[in-house]
């Protein structure tokens, strides 16, 4: 039997995600075994501080297969950065990034191949339907691409999220950037290199509930913008013109009125509030922009790793020292 001359790695994230790692393994093996001739596959589990007995789980799928790799964090550090543990861990020729939750399909991982061989260094799903979410959460999400697509500097796919294939060649230029404020969808979009999408039908979760809360949807929103967009400073200092300009004119009204009613000086008492009001808020709203900003520069200049590893499992060190990702 001829040796495989490529490997394919798939970098899945998990964060209590007990009730569907079974399946998940399953699934992927199952879809990929036609490949095992021509790819040596790779799967790397990186627990995200999960609690649960996800890696309980993840430790006996490694006892019987070789191929998983398994990467435990000290603490949970988030989706982003889990997904980047993953993809410095990863070996393969191929890498693919797809969550534990089976609401993308493994099956498509072959059509992605295909296209990796047609000469593109990333393919990403995107989402023609989304199954089993409430009208509120599609609704937000194209709303949210958009607004993205709209005000980012670097143009990215709509509906695509981070299931993708990556090519070594990307994996090696993300591998170089260190910044701690990660929005993976952008950052290889930035990266270039020729790209292309696959539609497909995103199903329902398989078990368990979302992590992603309102609250980490607005923060991951808002992660993305500031990542890759500098118009909100732009827009914020565009208002302060048109602020200032309002401010003028209003200013030449009153000293108007001053010299040819001088009567009236007291008039006018409640729209001035008003406006100092309203100006008022719009400088607290864009001052909060800009604090947005100089936390990320803050943050930065920490340089501390993005993330923790307590223990590994097939690994190249394969050790349970501590040791980190640091910036490179």
């Amino acid at each position: 039997m001829t040796e495989p001359t490529q490997t394919l790695s798939v970098v899945v994230p998990v964060y209590f995600e007990e009730a569907v790692l079974e399946t998940f393994y399953e699934r992927v093996c199952a879809a990929l075994a036609p490949l095992e001739p021509e790819f040596r596959l790779e799967l790397v589990f990186v627990n995200d501080g999960s609690t649960d007995r996800s890696l309980e789980i993840l430790l006996a799928l490694r006892e019987r297969d070789p191929r998983v790799k398994v990467l435990h964090f000290s603490r949970n550090f988030g989706h982003q950065i889990a997904v980047t543990a993953g993809l410095d861990h990863a070996s393969g020729d191929a890498v693919v990034v797809i969550d534990a939750d089976l609401q993308d399909p493994p099956e498509v991982i072959v059509q992605m191949l295909a296209k990796w061989r047609e000469g593109y260094k990333v393919v990403y799903g995107v989402r023609a339907a989304r199954r089993g979410e409430s009208p509120f959460k599609r609704g937000t999400a194209k709303l949210f691409y958009r607004l993205l697509g709209r005000l980012s500097d670097v143009p990215l796919p709509l509906d695509a999220g981070d299931f993708r294939l990556l090519d070594r060649a990307v994996v090696e230029a993300l591998r170089r950037m260190p910044e701690e404020s990660r929005y993976l969808r952008g950052m290889v979009s930035w990266v270039g290199y020729r790209q292309c999408g696959i539609p497909y039908v995103r199903d329902a979760r398989y078990a368990g509930k979302t992590k992603y809360t309102l609250g980490k949807m607005l923060r991951f929103a808002f992660n993305g913008i500031t990542s890759f967009s500098e118009k909100p400073l732009v827009l914020a200092g565009w208002m302060g013109v048109f602020a200032t300009l309002i401010g003028f004119l209003y200013l030449i009204q009153v000293i108007t009125g001053k010299l040819l009613r001088p009567e009236t000086v007291v008039s006018g008492w409640a729209s001035m509030i008003g406006v100092v009001i309203f100006f008022g808020g719009i400088q607290l709203l864009f001052l909060g922009v800009l604090g947005q900003y100089v936390g990320r520069i803050y943050r930065e200049t920490k340089r501390r790793p993005l993330y923790i590893l307590e223990e590994s499992w097939g690994t190249e060190h394969d050790t349970r020292a501590d040791h980190s990702r640091a910036d490179q």
